[in-house]
């Protein structure tokens, strides 16, 4: 109970963080900088929801591409690599440098 009444308050904060991006880079007259510290704060709460596992993480990155799309059109930000030509993005990341793998923590036991 306790864990459902927490998912919902995080996912109800994620949805409203997400809309308000959303509506700031629709066309709402808003300052530059609010854009991006909209988006960027939508972008925070979706990593957070995932890392908590109240969001499922392709869910959250899903999400996050779809923001990311929508600043790049508007020229918000400069674009991460993210729309229809994923696999050709895929040789550039593996140009960088690579980075050491963390420890990753296990996801926690589901209960039935």
């Amino acid at each position: 109970m306790k864990r459902a009444l927490r998912n919902r308050a995080v996912r109800s904060e994620v949805k409203t963080k997400v809309v308000k991006a959303r509506r700031s880079l629709s066309g709402t007259p808003v300052a530059e900088s609010d854009r991006y510290a909209l988006a960027l704060d939508a972008v925070r709460a979706l990593d957070r929801a995932a890392a908590k596992g109240v969001l499922h993480r392709n869910n959250a990155a899903r999400r996050k591409a779809r923001l990311t799309r929508q600043m790049a059109k508007l020229a918000v930000a400069p674009p991460v690599a993210a729309g229809k030509g994923g696999k050709k993005a895929a040789p550039a990341r593996a140009a960088a440098p690579a980075k050491a793998a963390a420890p990753t923590k296990p996801a926690p036991a589901k209960k039935k």
